[in-house]
């Protein structure tokens, strides 16, 4: 099986119709965070809220203040709504690709760590980089959900499409591939995030399931440009053809 590592979106959906589900580890190893959180918003103390959310006006972090434990869910992959997210079209997918999506894409939160893109989430705002309280949400997780990862992943091939940023969630230990996207002979990084949506709908839709078939696999829009391996990482490098 392939396990596709991704990044989350500042960008949410609002509502939800979904059930409280266990979320990728266990709710409880979480439980600190979480209520950190909570906590901060029914302060309702704005400046701490603002900071937080990483807004400087306080109607726009209205929609996010709210009790998560008490807040419609929706599952991850359908929360986020930034470039790679709308890229994906996980709406337009077959029924099958979207189970693959939900049970082979792990999503690293700024507040829930990594979760499955079939996990269910509140709608909540955290800035990257920000702590929440005291806790540093990188180094929480990666404490505390660095083996379970291992667990799940198991002998899995990887996929990791994060920015790089999100490494520091999940420091990938054995043999896995990743990606870099050049337009003209530069490194795209802006667009780099619409074509890991490309990328993920691709392989969801192909039901990839392993790296040797991702390798075969064609992406509209991509071609090969070179293939480049150091220690346990082989980074594939493709050129974005122009219209």
């Amino acid at each position: 099986m392939l396990k596709v590592l991704f990044s989350p979106a500042e960008g949410k959906k609002t509502g939800g119709c979904e059930s409280a589900k266990e979320l990728l580890g266990s709710n409880s190893a979480r439980e600190s965070i979480l209520n950190a959180y909570n906590d901060i918003v029914k302060t309702k103390d704005e400046e701490k809220i603002k900071s937080l959310f990483g807004f400087k006006k306080y109607s726009d972090c209205e929609p996010y203040v709210c009790d998560i434990f008490n807040s419609p869910l929706m599952s991850a992959i359908e929360r986020y709504d930034g470039v790679a997210y709308e890229y994906l079209k996980f709406n337009s997918l077959t029924a099958k690709a979207q189970e693959y999506v939900k049970n082979n894409t792990i999503i690293f939160s700024n507040l829930y760590g990594p979760i499955l893109g079939g996990d269910t989430i509140a709608n909540y705002k955290v800035k990257q980089g920000n702590c929440i309280g005291d806790i540093v949400p990188d180094k929480f997780y990666k404490d505390r959900f660095t083996y379970q990862l291992d667990l799940l992943i198991g002998d899995a091939d990887i996929l990791d499409l994060r920015a790089g940023y999100y490494d520091k969630f999940y420091k990938v230990t054995k043999p896995y591939t990743t990606l870099k996207f050049l337009k003209g002979g530069k490194t795209v990084s802006h667009w780099a995030k619409a074509y890991r949506g490309l990328v993920l709908k691709a392989v969801s839709e192909k039901n990839i399931n392993s790296t040797d078939k991702f390798m075969t696999l064609e992406i509209e829009g991509l071609s090969i440009h070179e293939i480049n391996t150091t220690k346990n990482k082989t980074e594939i490098v493709y050129n974005i053809q122009s219209n």
